[in-house]
């Protein structure tokens, strides 16, 4: 071993934050693993820091006997007084061996392999130890280098990994590059990455927020819900538990300045800020904003939503391949239905409900059949299949046929209910 192996651990020790009795025992078992290869497994051996002189010394137990017939564990009484006058046959005697620093090559390296492998456990207890309390914070790091799409950033005492599936879409970065991001895991594992980063999960979002709205921070003003779909839109519902505190104007902050640091953060990613409200239709109100809604429809027990909007602002509410609602149906909880307020009319209309109760229909084909003039099921029923296909050439022969069928079903069943409600009130009389 090097004459300067005190130094070594304590500088070890130092700049890793590695407890020092971690590296002192990791040094003996490492000493141990090599002694044990060069003289034998059946020897009895100890290894043992010193710390006055900075080396390790090791040390064989034997046993006291007349006569030697296994020189790896027993010692002749002759040898064992010249070593220690006061021992007699029967004792177990420790002697210090040669030179830790003559165990050989293969020796060395074995130990030195033990040592690195306990010197990274070590390192990975300290690092959890370090920011297993610091889950769900936002940190801030430097591009290290890329490996198989992900990013390994730098966070100063240790490495990060920013998965593929959590970065942001259309963002590049190179080495060198600033970055903040949720710290999302932290593993306790020597293998894989310890520290796991996202940027597109929403708790960033509302931590981004936090950092730049004192009112959040404060508990003033709470993120009641968030809904993201990262670097294109984001919705976040807020309320305020004092009512001379507008939780909107917090978040956007003076001429839009805290909200505009957060989408610069992220790239660009418009966000809705709207106000919370327990009721839902009042809710689902605020999250279509900015589109008009004119009825909300409430079903507590399948938590849906039907919402009514004018007929110009339908576009508006649905959004951009269905953005707008599917980010306020996220933002919720609740599955919306978004209708105009003339389709709403007709989806009213007992008629076009009546064409809902024939089996195997569905509401698209339903919405064809009444706009091509087959108002009701009884309509369908008495209609023939060649008619209902020269104005629906898109309808299958054999569905229009099904659908025909289950209706007549549906217009017999009506009829029976009819002749039995009129006689029970003809009993009554």
């Amino acid at each position: 071993m090097l004459s300067d192996l005190k130094r070594i651990i304590d500088q070890i020790s130092r700049d890793k934050g590695i407890d020092r009795q971690l590296l002192v025992d990791a040094i003996e078992e490492a000493v141990m693993s090599a002694a044990k290869k060069k003289f034998g497994q059946r020897r009895e051996l100890e290894a043992r820091y010193n710390d006055e002189i900075g080396e390790v010394e090791l040390f064989q137990f034997r046993n006291v006997v007349p006569a030697v017939e296994d020189e790896q564990t027993e010692i002749s009484l002759t040898e064992a007084l010249a070593l220690d006058p006061e021992v007699q046959l029967g004792d177990e005697l420790g002697s210090k061996m040669d030179s830790v620093a003559d165990l050989g090559r293969i020796a060395a390296q074995s130990a030195k392999q033990v040592i690195i492998q306990k010197m990274k456990d070590a390192e990975c207890n300290v690092i959890y130890e370090m920011y297993k309390e610091r889950k769900g914070e936002v940190v801030n790091g430097i591009v290290q280098r890329f490996e198989r799409g992900n990013i390994i950033v730098n966070l100063g005492r240790t490495d990060a990994i920013l998965p593929t599936k959590e970065q942001m879409p259309r963002k590049s970065y190179r080495q060198g590059d600033r970055i903040r991001a949720l710290l999302l895991d932290v593993r306790q594992s020597s293998r894989d990455p310890q520290l796991v980063l996202s940027r597109t999960n929403d708790e960033f979002l509302t931590k981004l927020f936090a950092m730049e709205v004192p009112e959040i921070a404060e508990g003033i003003v709470k993120i009641m819900g968030v809904s993201r779909e990262p670097g294109a839109r984001a919705k976040i519902a807020v309320s305020s538990s004092e009512s001379d505190v507008d939780p909107v104007g917090a978040c956007v902050g003076m001429k839009g300045s805290r909200v505009q640091n957060v989408v610069q953060e992220l790239q660009g990613e418009k966000i809705d800020i709207v106000p919370w409200s327990p009721d839902p239709a009042r809710y689902v109100s605020n999250a279509l904003s900015p589109a008009q809604v004119s009825l909300v429809v409430v079903d507590e027990e399948k938590k849906t939503l039907l919402v009514v909007v004018p007929d110009d602002q339908l576009s508006l509410a649905i959004g951009r391949q269905g953005q707008n609602v599917r980010l306020a149906g996220a933002l919720l909880g609740w599955r919306i239905d978004v209708k105009s307020e003339q389709k709403y009319a007709k989806f009213s209309e007992e008629g076009f409900q009546s064409l809902l109760d024939v089996q195997g229909m569905d509401e698209k084909t339903a919405e064809a059949l009444y706009d091509a003039g087959f108002n009701s099921a009884q309509e369908l029923a008495q209609a023939e299949v060649a008619t209902v296909l020269a104005e629906l050439e898109s309808l299958d022969e054999n569905r229009v046929a099904r659908l025909i069928a289950s209706a007549q079903k549906v217009n017999t069943a009506q009829g029976q209910d009819d002749s039995e409600s009129a006689s029970t009130g003809d009993e009554e009389k």
